[in-house]
């Protein structure tokens, strides 16, 4: 068994390869990236490797890097160890994943017992494993818990990313009127809303800007989804 593992953080990688020797005694061979883009090599290399991948990476985040291996190889098995469990590593983890691929996000803060687990689980059982805050995150962001539906997280995205609502109409395939009303269904949800000034007929905030800024602190958007999000809306222009 081989095992690769992708984390930019030198003392963070040692303990996984410690995690994973001590966990795995059939693995005879552990490789170890620095960086998504790195890792992406590694794992084309090594096509049999199974992948302990971090999330937040400077080079390229480990969303993208494990996109493309799973795009190149569906059946590797992932295991995702990171600090984050916001919405948006859940949500960007979440689309990502083939179809019965076996594959975990476990985080930093577990304990060693769960991280050996879930090694085993995922590399030897072919079983997913997610921590449970994870999950909790994934139900709400599937909009078992009043979350958002998956249109309304890419509106969110798009308004985010400056489109207009007839831009964003146009994109979606959506009506001009779908688009507004998804819109006003995320104000409520982030609870903005309009609150007219004693002096100003237009009242005090921008709701678009105002839900950007709302998402943003409650870790519904964050760096590396917006710089995804960037790269497929250049995509998008140029096909459009």
């Amino acid at each position: 068994m081989k095992v690769l593992i992708v984390e930019d953080d030198p003392l963070h990688r040692s303990y996984l390869h410690e995690a994973v020797c001590a966990a795995l005694p059939e693995c005879d061979t552990v490789i170890e990236a620095d960086n998504g883009t790195q890792g992406e090599k590694l794992a084309r290399d090594n096509k049999s490797a199974h992948v302990v991948m971090d999330l937040q990476m400077q080079a390229r985040n480990g969303i993208e890097a494990a996109r493309t291996i799973w795009k190149e190889r569906p059946d590797t098995r992932i295991l995702f160890w990171s600090n984050y469990s916001d919405e948006a590593y859940v949500r960007g983890v979440s689309r990502i994943v083939p179809d019965g691929a076996a594959y975990g996000y476990v985080l930093k803060s577990a304990s060693d017992e769960r991280l050996r687990l879930a090694l085993r689980s995922i590399f030897v059982e072919a079983q997913c494993v997610i921590d449970r805050e994870v999950r909790g995150m994934q139900q709400k962001s599937l909009g078992q818990v009043n979350g958002f539906s998956d249109t309304e997280y890419e509106i969110l995205v798009d308004i985010a990313l400056g489109l207009t609502d007839r831009a964003i109409s146009r994109r979606r395939g959506l009506s001009l009127r779908s688009v507004q009303n998804r819109l006003q269904h995320l104000y409520e949800k982030l609870d903005v809303y309009q609150m007219a000034a004693d002096d100003h007929d237009d009242g005090r905030f921008n709701l678009r800007a105002r839900a950007v800024a709302v998402a943003l602190l409650r870790k519904l958007l964050n760096y590396a989804a917006l710089e995804r999000a960037e790269a497929e809306l250049a995509d998008w222009l140029k096909a459009d």
